[in-house]
C-alpha cells in the first residue's frame, strides 16, 4: 500500500522545473519511515532516464567514492536523475555531491539520508547554495486518513498513539505491527548514531530515552537526568542532541517574555513517534487500558503540529510551552505575524476552559483554543 507523503508533490515540482544548475534535493529522516519508498515511487512517476542506488552496498559505496570521482561521468552518463539513497555511507559525500553539481549541471540528484547529524555536517559547506532540503517524518494523520471513513479516523487516532505510524507498524494488523516495532526499535533505530558517533557509553541512549519515555508531557531536567544516570550534564546534552538529530525526539522551550514570573530555562521533550516511546518502555495495552492517555494525545497533537508547520514550511511560526513558578500553565503555543495562538490539549471529554488571566494579562490579543477528538483535525492539518 503506498501513501501519498505530503513532501512528494514539492518534490516533483522542483524536479519537474528541469533546466541547468538544478540544486542537490536532499531528504532527511530515520530509519523505516519511508524515504526508500518515496524516491522509488517518485522515479515510478517520472519519465526520463533515471538511476536508483543503494548506499548501503558497499560496491555502491566504492562507486561514488571520492577516490572515484574522475570515473563519475561513466556513472550518470545518459542520467536525467539519480537517487542515492543513504547517502551518508558514501564517505566525503558533500564533495561528491559538489562534484555531481558542478561537473553535470543538467542532472537532478536526489540523497536521502537517515543520520543528519553526520550528512549535514559533510554537506552544509561544500553545497553551500546547491541544496534544497526536505524533511520526511513518521506518516502523518493527514496523509494516513485521507481516503478514510469517520470510525476510521477514530481507530487512527487510538492507534497512532499504542503503535505510532512507521509505515511497517501502522499498516499492518496489530499482531505484525508490533513485530515490526520492535524490530526498528531494536535493530534500526540507534544504527547511525552507534556507528558513525563512536559513543563511549552506548548503553546510556537506551537509559535516557526510557527515562524520557517516562516525562513526555512534563518538563525535563538535564541535571535530575545527570543525577539519575550519574553523568555530567554536559553528556546528557550531547545525547539528547544526537536524539534530536536523528529524529527520535524533539524539544519545545518554554515561552518568557513578558512575566515576571513565567518558567523561562526549561523544556518538554516529546517523541516524533509514539509506537517508539510505547515499546521502549514496554506499554503497549489499548487505550482503555492505560493510565497516561492526555500525555499521549498531547504528544500525538503536538507532533502532528509541528510535521504540518514543516512540511508546509510554514517558517515563521514560533513555538513553545508556557507555565508560571504558581502552576498556571498552557500546553502549546505558537506565534506568527505579532499574535499568539494558545491551545490547551485535552483526551478526555473536555470541560470548558479557558487560559490563565497571567497569561492573557501579559499577552493582550492572544487567542485561546481547547483541542479535543472533536476538533483536533482543524488543528493538525491546517493553518
Amino acid at each position: 500500500m503506498i501513501i501519498t507523503r505530503t513532501i512528494e508533490a514539492g518534490i516533483e515540482k522542483r524536479i519537474a522545473q528541469g533546466g541547468n544548475n538544478k540544486k542537490v534535493i536532499i531528504i532527511y529522516g530515520a530509519r523505516q519511515v519511508g524515504k526508500t519508498t518515496l524516491v522509488k515511487h517518485i522515479l515510478e512517476k517520472l519519465k526520463g532516464r533515471s538511476e536508483y542506488f543503494n548506499c548501503d552496498y558497499l560496491q555502491v559505496q566504492s562507486l561514488f567514492s571520492w577516490e572515484n570521482a574522475g570515473n563519475l561521468a561513466n556513472v550518470v552518463k545518459n542520467k536525467d536523475l539519480i537517487v542515492l539513497d543513504e547517502a551518508q555511507r558514501i564517505r566525503n559525500i558533500g564533495v561528491v555531491l559538489k562534484i555531481l553539481h558542478d561537473e553535470f549541471p543538467s542532472l537532478q540528484v536526489i540523497a536521502t539520508g537517515s543520520s543528519s547529524f553526520d550528512l549535514a555536517n559533510q554537506v552544509n559547506e561544500p553545497l553551500t547554495g546547491r541544496k534544497i532540503v526536505y524533511h520526511l517524518y513518521p506518516l502523518t494523520y493527514q496523509e494516513l486518513a485521507a481516503e478514510a471513513t469517520f470510525m476510521d479516523k477514530t481507530n487512527i487516532f487510538r492507534r497512532a498513539m499504542r503503535f505510532g505510524l512507521y509505515p511497517s507498524v501502522i499498516l499492518q494488523d496489530d499482531h505484525l505491527g508490533s513485530e515490526n516495532l520492535n524490530e526498528i526499535t531494536s535493530s534500526y533505530l540507534f544504527k547511525d548514531i552507534l556507528v558513525f558517533q563512536q559513543l563511549r557509553k552506548p548503553e546510556l541512549l537506551l537509559d535516557i530515552l526510557k527515562l524520557l519515555a517516562f516525562q513526555i508531557s512534563n518538563e525535563v531536567s538535564y541535571s535530575e537526568l545527570a543525577v539519575k544516570l550519574r553523568v555530567d550534564q554536559t553528556v546528557i546534552q550531547r545525547y539528547l542532541q544526537l536524539l534530536e538529530d536523528n529524529f527520535i525526539i524533539f524539544r519545545l522551550p518554554a515561552l518568557k517574555k513578558n512575566l515576571r514570573n513565567e518558567i523561562g530555562k526549561t523544556r518538554k521533550i516529546y517523541f516524533w513517534d509514539l509506537g517508539i516511546r510505547n515499546a521502549l518502555i514496554q506499554q503497549m495495552n489499548s487505550m482503555e487500558n492505560r493510565n497516561d492517555q492526555g500525555a499521549l494525545w498531547e504528544n500525538f497533537c503536538i507532533a502532528e503540529r509541528l510535521k504540518f508547520l514543516h512540511y508546509h514550511e510554514l517558517h515563521n511560526v514560533h513555538t513553545w510551552f508556557w507555565r508560571t513558578y504558581a502552576q498556571k500553565e498552557i500546553d502549546y503555543i505558537e506565534e506568527h505575524d505579532g499574535l499568539f495562538h494558545a491551545y490547551e490539549i485535552k483526551w478526555s471529554q473536555a470541560k470548558v476552559a479557558k487560559p490563565p488571566d497571567e497569561f492573557l494579562n501579559g499577552y493582550p490579543g492572544a487567542r485561546f483554543n481547547l483541542i479535543t477528538k472533536e476538533n483536533v483535525e482543524a488543528f493538525i492539518c491546517r493553518y
